[in-house]
């Protein structure tokens, strides 16, 4: 995978199970998405979505919110439950991007938010064409901290939280789908130095590791905010991120 993360099967499915749990945390501290973002990703005329990856919701509710009816599908019970008091009237099923469970030509619109490097690529592709309608869409998107700014580099290198995919990353669809066209938004998160601290606990890196490693990984952080840069202890940074959409059709003939 050109410009992606080299993970093999096992670690992949080590790392994404981190996220079975966590999911408090995981809401109060990881970003949301850019309205424009969901707005370019949205097929004129659509009416039911699926969110898959759902997680807690932070994406789930952008479609709720432009008037889609949304089903949530995410492996874990923890993140649908935080979705769930978010959502309470988006159904809710626990699946993966691989099965579903949903039905066949149903959809308008599936998207992945924040998931699609925790996907076996083909078989998601294939449930994609599987569950959409004809001309039916398939987004994804996800954020990654802006690396250009040299003090946001060392920061994601210090918690682990380099490029899920480098900018020239383009995701292979197959030929069930048209040509894919992409959208980058940049925009700023707003945390403070004890949120920064539990963005690096929410991450999959920091929760596989040993207790040792996780205890220098916060004393690092720590000292690169309130000694190198400065910070008080209590202060507000903006972390500037940038999301990468994706979207693509569903062939018809």
């Amino acid at each position: 995978m050109k410009g992606g993360p080299r993970l093999g099967e096992e670690r992949r499915r080590d790392l994404a199970a981190a996220y079975l749990s966590g999911a408090g945390r995981y809401d109060r501290v990881r970003p949301g998405y850019p309205e424009a973002a969901a707005d370019w990703i949205i097929p004129a005329g659509a009416r039911r979505a699926a969110d898959l990856g759902a997680g807690t919701g932070l994406f789930t509710e952008l479609l709720v919110e432009r008037g889609l009816a949304v089903t949530a599908v995410d492996p874990s019970e923890d993140m649908l439950a935080v979705l769930g008091d978010r959502l309470p009237g988006v159904p809710a099923v626990r699946g993966t991007a691989e099965e579903t469970h949903l039905p066949e030509a149903s959809l308008d619109l599936l998207t992945l938010a924040q998931a699609w490097h925790w996907c076996d690529h083909a078989a998601t592709v294939r449930e994609a064409a599987r569950v959409l309608k004809p001309a039916g869409r398939l987004a994804l998107l996800w954020n990654q901290l802006d690396v250009s700014v040299p003090w946001v580099h060392r920061l994601s290198r210090i918690m682990h939280a380099g490029d899920v995919f480098s900018p020239s990353y383009r995701p292979v669809f197959g030929a069930a789908f048209d040509a894919p066209e992409d959208l980058v938004v940049h925009w700023t998160q707003e945390l403070d130095v004890p949120g920064i601290l539990d963005l690096a606990r929410s991450r999959s890196y920091y929760q596989r590791a040993a207790p040792a490693l996780q205890g220098r990984v916060e004393a690092n952080l720590r000292w690169y905010l309130t000694d190198y840069l400065a910070f008080a202890g209590t202060a507000t940074l903006r972390l500037p991120y940038y999301t990468h959409a994706w979207r693509t059709s569903l062939r018809t003939a």
